[in-house]
């Protein structure tokens, strides 16, 4: 044992970058996290367990970054009627986190705010699907949920519903506008509708087949939950990962980075009402995923990644495809990003719109691409590197306006920066094996993986069970700390400009609601 940066006795917690782990008491755990804050820590990720099978009550976890890396906070309820203190009073952020919490497992906190989050009637609201004596199995009558969303009150002041069900081919959330005329008082949202009992699901797998599974908790970014997986995995296991298999891992992670910012950059500026923009980076998308599918087998790179190394190796041509297509794509964005840039339609649309200062950004905790547009300029890559980026030198993207533009700014940025990253990855991989077998996992341990997805950093936190089984695993997409944020961003802003904020965003739904 050895003593945390925030003065709590702590052990080392098997993780890819420096990371604690610390049991605490109550009154520890207020004290570390607003101790935390006043030292320019955020809040990860909360989340809670039932430990009653090994009379250990339920824990409530709670996962906090710095500048030395991570300290997993552990807090014991004794019993389902012991509570602990609500931490949204030092990081707002965890007011979502701390409501799930109470829906999955059902520890309370002492928060005025006591609605549910992730229930939406689709089970009973006395039981709680996280702990070990819960029935998957019967099939309830749905009920029906009265939410009581926040009204604002004045004259001139009316309601705009928003959802569920979208006009797009999208997933569902359900947004309440306040306005008056166009202008937005305020947003809030309501998530949940696309729960599927992923974290449920885990703790019916083999440790070693999770990675499927967290390959599909957001398919958009398959690689980094995949990899992230196997990180934890492998840190319980005290595994190294072969070289070569690290560097297509990156190859991938990279691929899938690039991949989505071209199709955000063609649909802002289809909401812009710019449709040549989506009809070009369409098309370059679709080059990217065909590529994909030639090299790799899969459109999306899903099942790349794998406990122990990745599942396919590359030849000689396809390395020289992949580096024929970065030279072709490099030359086409950077003519489209003159062509942005210059669209005095477009930059009047992008400019000033859903804005989020540096102080509300680190305020309300922003993260990944959004909050390096907002001056955070936080990038896993950069900040606690693990093979192969501690050879890389990643060029950081980062802005300060904190609008629309200046995300698109940072997509735009990012792609050049990984076309430039696949190449050296192409061009140096190291000789070696792909995979290497996987040790006997020991039980009851639990490890950390940490990815710089393409959204932001995407968390693995995984305990093991006897016999290779899967006890708990929790993903966090940095959706739930962005989800929020984008309430602030679009107040003053018109109602037609929601649209157009949301996208430049583009937060994830299946990887907040699981």
């Amino acid at each position: 044992m050895n003593v945390s940066p925030l003065g709590i006795a702590a052990a080392t917690l098997p993780s890819p970058i420096p990371a604690q782990r610390c049991p605490v008491s109550s009154g520890q755990l207020l004290t570390a996290c607003r101790l935390a804050w006043e030292q320019g820590g955020q809040l990860v990720a909360l989340w809670a367990s039932d430990d009653r099978d090994r009379d250990r009550g339920f824990c409530l976890r709670v996962l906090l970054r710095d500048s030395d890396g991570l300290t997993l906070l552990e807090h014991t309820l004794p019993d389902e009627g012991a509570r602990y203190p609500d931490l949204s009073l030092i990081f707002p952020v965890a007011n979502r986190m701390q409501r799930a919490a109470f829906d999955l497992v059902g520890v309370q906190c002492d928060a005025e705010d006591q609605r549910p989050w992730t229930w939406q009637a689709a089970w009973p609201i006395d039981c709680f699907p996280l702990r070990r004596d819960f029935e998957p199995s019967p099939k309830w009558e749905a009920g029906e949920e009265d939410y009581a969303f926040v009204k604002v009150a004045g004259d001139g002041v009316h309601e705009i519903p928003v959802g569920p069900v979208h006009a797009g081919i999208i997933e569902p959330g359900h947004f309440r506008f306040q306005v008056v005329g166009e202008k937005v008082l305020r947003l809030e949202q309501r998530l949940g509708y696309v729960h599927k009992g992923i974290e449920k699901r885990f703790e019916t797998l083999n440790i070693e087949d999770g990675y499927r599974l967290a390959g599909r908790v957001s398919g958009d970014s398959t690689v980094a939950y995949a990899w992230a997986y196997a990180q934890a995995l492998e840190s319980i296991s005290s595994l190294d990962v072969p070289a070569r298999a690290s560097w297509l891992r990156a190859l991938c992670l990279e691929r899938e980075r690039i991949a989505n910012h071209l199709g955000d950059l063609g649909y802002l500026g289809n909401d812009g009402g710019f449709a040549f923009g989506l009809a070009q980076f369409s098309r370059l998308k679709e080059q990217v995923l065909r590529l994909n599918r030639d090299v790799f087998g899969h459109r999306l790179l899903m099942d790349m990644v794998i406990p122990g190394g990745v599942a396919h190796d590359i030849e000689a041509a396809a390395v020289a495809a992949m580096r024929r297509q970065c030279f072709e794509l490099r030359h086409e964005v950077r003519i489209l990003r003159d062509i942005y840039d210059e669209h005095a339609g477009l930059q009047d649309r992008f400019r000033s719109c859903g804005q989020v200062s540096p102080e509300l950004a680190t305020k309300l905790a922003l993260t990944g691409l959004a909050g390096r547009a907002s001056g955070i300029a936080h990038d896993l890559r950069c900040d606690f590197f693990c093979p192969p980026y501690d050879t890389l030198g990643v060029r950081k993207a980062a802005q300060s306006d904190g609008d629309v533009a200046a995300r698109v700014a940072v997509r735009f940025d990012e792609v050049l920066e990984s076309l430039r990253l696949i190449e050296t990855l192409a061009e140096a991989m190291p000789e070696s094996e792909i995979i290497v077998p996987l040790p006997e996992v020991p039980t009851y341990a639990v490890g950390l993986g940490y990815v710089e997805g393409w959204r932001g950093p995407v968390l693995i936190a995984l305990e093991s069970g006897p016999g290779a089984s899967i006890r708990r695993c929790h993903p966090h997409d940095p959706s739930w700390l962005n989800w929020p944020v984008l309430e602030h961003a679009v107040i003053g802003n018109i109602v037609p400009d929601f649209p157009l904020i949301n996208k430049s965003f583009n937060l994830s739904y299946s990887g907040h609601d699981l």
